[in-house]
C-alpha cells in the first residue's frame, strides 16, 4: 500500500466518523459543561491510555481557555492526573477502582463525569461510571466501537462507530475542541471572531 492510498483510506474513516456525530448530543454536552460551570460543580474527567491523553487535554482546553476568555468559571479535575494516588490504589485496592476510588473522595450529587473510551468496556471506566449513577453524579461518554458498556451506563454522550482506535480517538479529540471553542465563542464577552482558536 503506497502512503497517498493510505492517507486517503484515514481521512475517509474520519470524516464518516465524524459524520456520525448528533449536533443534539453535543449541544447537551455544552449545557451540562455550561450549567456545571455556572454551579461551581466539578467536571471529572477520565480515559486509559491515548484517552488519558485526550482528558488530560480536555482538562487543559477548558481550564485555562474557557476560564480566561469568559465569564465562566470551569472545575475540571483530570482523575488520571495523580499517578502517585492512582498507583496507591491500583496496587492497594486494584486497577479497576483508580477512577471510582477518587469519586467517592470528591464526587458530590450533581458533579459531573466525562469519561473517554474507545472500547467503552475498561473495568475502570465502567466502575467509575457506576459509581458516578450511584452518587447522583451526572455521566458523559465518549465511545468508539460497538459503545461497549459504558455507552448503555452514561446518561449522555456521543458514540463513534468506529472499528479503529485511531479513529476513534482523533474523533474524540475534534469533539473535545468542538466543544471547548463553541463554549468559548457562545460565552466570550469579546467578539468572538478575535479570539485565537
Amino acid at each position: 500500500m503506497q502512503i497517498e492510498q493510505h492517507i486517503n483510506e484515514y481521512k475517509t474513516l474520519i470524516n464518516k466518523g465524524l459524520d456520525t456525530i448528533d449536533p443534539k448530543q453535543l449541544e447537551e454536552i455544552v449545557d451540562i459543561i455550561v450549567r456545571a460551570c455556572q454551579v461551581g460543580a466539578n467536571i471529572f474527567v477520565a480515559g486509559n491510555g491515548g484517552s488519558s491523553a485526550i482528558s488530560e487535554h480536555f482538562t487543559c482546553d477548558h481550564m485555562k481557555s474557557v476560564y480566561h476568555d469568559t465569564k465562566l468559571f470551569p472545575r475540571f479535575i483530570n482523575l488520571t492526573s495523580n499517578v502517585s494516588l492512582i498507583t496507591a490504589i491500583g496496587n492497594d485496592i486494584g486497577y479497576d477502582s483508580i477512577f471510582s476510588e477518587q469519586l467517592s473522595y470528591l464526587g458530590k450529587e450533581n458533579d459531573v463525569l466525562i469519561v473517554i473510551s474507545s472500547s467503552g468496556n475498561s473495568p475502570n471506566i465502567v466502575k467509575a461510571i457506576e459509581t458516578a449513577n450511584k452518587k447522583g453524579i451526572i455521566t458523559v461518554a465518549l465511545t468508539g466501537f460497538k459503545g461497549g458498556k459504558a455507552k448503555e451506563l452514561a446518561k449522555y454522550g456521543i458514540h463513534i462507530p468506529a472499528d479503529n482506535y485511531g479513529i476513534s480517538e482523533d474523533c474524540h479529540q475534534i469533539i473535545m475542541h468542538m466543544l471547548a471553542q463553541f463554549i468559548r465563542k457562545e460565552y466570550s464577552p469579546v467578539d468572538p471572531n478575535t479570539l485565537v482558536l
